[in-house]
């Protein structure tokens, strides 16, 4: 039986809001990102009626760490009792990062439909660059350490793929889905709900 998971996408970035692609740029959240944050950490510390039992993890980019930091204070915790698991950072755009798609396709036309073609497998280009489908073999053995309840708190591109990893979704289907930074994603009894 697997342990129960609540899983938070850290909250809203300028480059969120902006639309371009982060990956593992390093970036702040903003202002409305911290109330995101706050009011994830409200809702859990109403689902958790004994968070000192819980283990917490979080991916080690600012933006992950701040939400995470603003969770625990919610949940009436120190603000800095978590671990950092460096497999929970996000996707790895390449030479992307920092783009739009729009950005993009003014210095190379017909790159988003290139990458939306395939983009389970889609590598952009430049080093440490990452597809969907090779980042399943980051994800998965961080998230099968889970062994007691976990809060973790992590990034779009890790949420999705819990989909493929966790439910058995396709890969394809699972890099489509919206993932809001306002919700937490509940993995219990094989299941994964939207709270």
């Amino acid at each position: 039986m697997s342990p129960l998971v609540y899983f938070v996408r850290h909250g809203q970035t300028d480059w969120n809001a902006e639309n371009r692609l982060q990956g593992q740029a390093d970036t702040d959240i903003n202002s409305l990102g911290r109330t995101q944050a706050d009011g994830n950490g409200a809702r859990l510390a109403g689902l958790v009626a004994a968070p000192e039992t819980f283990d917490f993890v979080a991916s080690p980019m600012r933006r992950t760490r701040e939400t995470m930091e603003r969770i625990r204070v919610a949940m009436g915790l120190e603000r800095g009792g978590y671990r950092i698991d460096p497999r929970l950072v996000e996707i790895h755009f390449g030479d992307w990062q920092g783009f739009t798609y729009r950005d993009l396709e003014l210095r190379q036309p017909g790159v988003a439909e290139r990458r939306a073609r395939d983009k389970w497998r889609f590598v952009p280009p430049g080093a440490g660059a990452e597809s969907y489908a090779s980042l399943v073999d980051r994800i998965r053995p961080a998230v099968a350490e889970f062994t007691r309840p976990t809060v973790c708190v992590t990034h779009g591109g890790v949420l999705r793929l819990l989909f493929h990893i966790l439910t058995g979704m396709p890969g394809e289907r699972a890099v489509e889905l919206e993932i809001p930074q306002d919700r937490i994603l509940r993995w219990k009894d094989g299941a994964l709900d939207w709270l």
